[in-house]
């Protein structure tokens, strides 16, 4: 029980009503309600305690529960309900203490001050809120869900998993989609190292997955002469067009399935997934973030029509110049811009730091939508965020199989195969022991891809010649014969 005299002065009530916003149940202390100021008072402790010692011991378990959408709503909903939650008790707290009687400005004023306060403390809980609707609708577009069980633990038995990561340049004069840049990651399920695997556009007389593509291409993709030089990045959009390649798949999955078998089976890997980017949904990213800060070792023709030079030096490019930056081939070739590209992509990730992404999330979920599509299920994504954190911490390495280790208009295959199974092997040397060997896959062997057969001499249609790589430009980096890492690659 409380009575009136209990009620302190004006400046007093309102301090008091502040103070039990930021912990509840002052205001029922003070004019005597013990009990319900207790139980309030316990309930907020309770809460932020639970809510600190998770944020501070279990981020990698939070950020598993940020990628599913069943948690990014009970998040949201729980982010509104303490909101209202703490609006309530700072109306009723003032209610308690405020004294009477008060008149006049007074009055006006000390319930402006309680109003403002109720809006300072809802909207970080309402913005919390928005934070997780938005995270909810991206997880839920651009993941699907998967067909079949996900495990626990869906890594037991896999060594690596092997995602092929595609940068599609879907140009206005295009038709359709031409995968421009492609590497796979091939990332150890236990520790995270990475070595990254980038094979050039213009590999040609590719060979496809027993079945129906090689039935047609015995000797090796050949495209549509004429009309098309038959080269690697044509593969996405043939199988697409001519849907008994790859029967039994959907329109939209059947350009991913052949790639993915494609180029599993030239490195002799199992690729498991694929992530595409459109560039020009890049351009947005990038302006989301703010810009991306690369070091440019020489002058890069910008735009369509030679409009300017991105010049050397260490600067932030805007999306459009980080677009061509990854882009240009003016005064080099397909192989100097691959290594570009991977420069590109590893500035962004390093530079896409918490504060960054907070700052412009809603920009970048938006982009995010609209420029990536993947086959990775929602459900796999706990695990994935898992083993992100290790590969954050872990070595990442590049090979890309370019001139002069591979010839693009003859290329040694086999060899391919070698160098994989050898960057590999050696990382296999310095990884913990599985417990069950059973389970092992061999390393040069693909689960969905037999091996590709002996490519068999063909002369090179005249469409397919390209300009002889550019050793003289200043943006070349020398061709490397074994894995570098990506700080090394890149300067």
């Amino acid at each position: 029980m409380s009575g009136n005299g209990n009620r302190p002065h004006a400046g007093s009530g309102l301090a008091l009503t502040v103070g039990s916003a930021l912990l509840w149940g002052l205001a029922h202390l003070r004019t005597g309600r013990h009990r319900t100021g207790a139980v309030l008072m316990a309930s907020y402790l309770t809460v932020v305690a639970t809510v600190t010692t998770t944020v501070l011991t279990a981020r990698s378990f939070l950020l598993t529960l940020a990628v599913q959408p069943l948690w990014l709503g009970v998040f949201g909903v729980g982010a509104v309900l303490f909101a209202l939650a703490t609006m309530a008790v700072v109306i009723r707290s003032y209610q308690l203490v405020r004294p009477r009687p008060l008149t006049g400005a007074a009055d006006y004023l000390s319930a402006a001050a309680v109003g403002l306060l109720c809006v300072l403390m809802v909207v970080p809980m309402a913005y919390a809120a928005r934070l997780a609707y938005v995270s909810r609708g991206l997880v839920s577009s651009v993941f699907g869900t998967s067909s079949t069980p996900v495990a626990a633990d869906p890594w037991e038995g896999r060594e690596r998993v092997n995602i092929l990561l595609i940068g599609a340049d879907a140009a206005p004069s295009r038709y359709g989609v031409r995968t421009d840049s492609m590497t796979v990651a091939s990332v150890d399920t236990r520790t995270g190292a990475t070595v990254l695997f980038g094979l050039p556009r213009n590999l040609q007389r590719v060979p496809l997955p027993a079945g129906p593509a090689r039935d047609r291409f015995p000797l090796g993709f050949g495209g549509e002469p004429p009309y098309t030089p038959g080269i690697l990045n044509e593969v996405w959009q043939y199988a697409e067009d001519h849907p008994e390649l790859v029967p039994g798949v959907a329109a939209g999955e059947r350009g991913p399935t052949l790639l993915k078998k494609t180029i599993g089976g030239i490195l002799g890997l199992d690729v498991s997934y694929y992530a595409m980017v459109d560039m020009r949904g890049f351009v947005r990213i990038i302006d989301a973030m703010g810009g991306v800060r690369v070091t440019v070792p020489g002058p890069i023709v910008y735009g369509r029509r030679n409009e300017g030079l991105i010049e050397a030096g260490t600067r932030t490019l805007s999306g459009e110049e980080a677009l061509w930056y990854g882009r240009s081939r003016t005064f080099s070739d397909d192989y100097v811009r691959m290594g570009r590209q991977k420069c590109l992509l590893n500035a962004v990730a390093k530079q896409a730091d918490p504060v960054t992404v907070l700052r412009s999330f809603e920009r970048l979920a938006d982009a995010a939508v609209d420029t990536v599509s993947t086959d990775i299920p929602r459900e796999l994504l706990p695990a994935l965020v898992t083993l992100a954190g290790e590969v954050k911490t872990a070595r990442i390495e590049s090979l890309q199989f370019v001139p002069p280790l591979i010839d693009t208009f003859d290329p040694d295959y086999h060899l391919i195969r070698r160098k994989v199974a050898a960057a590999l092997s050696e990382k296999a040397g310095d990884r913990p022991t599985r417990t069950s060997a059973a389970t092992r896959k061999p390393l040069a062997a693909s689960t969905s891809t037999p091996a590709p057969p002996a490519p068999v001499p063909v002369p090179a249609p005249e469409t397919t010649s390209l300009p002889a790589p550019d050793t003289t430009s200043p943006t070349a980096p020398a061709s490397p014969q074994e894995p570098v890492t990506l700080d090394e690659a890149c300067p």
